[in-house]
């Protein structure tokens, strides 16, 4: 046999055989374990899968119940933005009404239109000579005289106060 750069191999008509350069790591697997042992790590790894599994319900029944609040939540908020626009159609309806009605007091407060609804709804009329009374009253003045002085001080200041104080005006 000779060796070459491509590993062992023989001159003969056989085909040459390749050997790896290196050994080959021959592991050792456990031997076989009993049968209880087997059944007792079976329930172990059934029991840590059953964990495993239990845990990402959890998990995803705790990501659906957050989910909900917020759903439930955002509908509260929606209902309550319902409900304020509601309030505020209303306001805008009631003080256009309040203003229209206002517009309406003002126009019936006009001299003409209260000497029309008098004509009209109470069948009043104006005033003609005869109905007319003409009173005379007395020339003499009805108002009496103050009985008492009016004081009226004018403004000073301080200095000027006590000036007249030490001369007794």
């Amino acid at each position: 046999m000779a060796n070459n750069r491509y590993g062992r191999y023989q001159y003969e008509t056989s085909p040459r055989k390749l050997e790896p350069e290196y050994e080959p790591i021959k592991r050792s697997y456990p031997k076989k374990k009993t049968t209880t042992v087997r059944k007792k790590e079976s329930k172990k790894q059934a029991k840590r899968s059953l964990k495993a599994q239990v845990k990402v319900v959890v998990y995803i029944a705790l990501i659906f119940a957050s989910l909900l609040v917020i759903s439930y939540r955002n509908s509260q908020i929606n209902e309550k933005f319902n409900s304020n626009a509601a309030l505020k159609t209303k306001l805008a309806s009631i003080e256009k009404e309040n203003e229209q009605l206002k517009v309406n007091l003002e126009n019936s407060l006009n001299l003409s239109n209260i000497e029309k609804t008098a004509k009209e709804k109470l069948g009043m009329q104006k005033l003609d000579s005869t109905q007319k009374v003409y009173v005379s009253l007395d020339k003499k003045d009805y108002v009496e005289p103050a009985s008492e002085e009016v004081v009226i001080e004018e403004d000073t200041n301080w200095f000027q106060k006590l000036l007249n104080t030490l001369l007794g005006k």
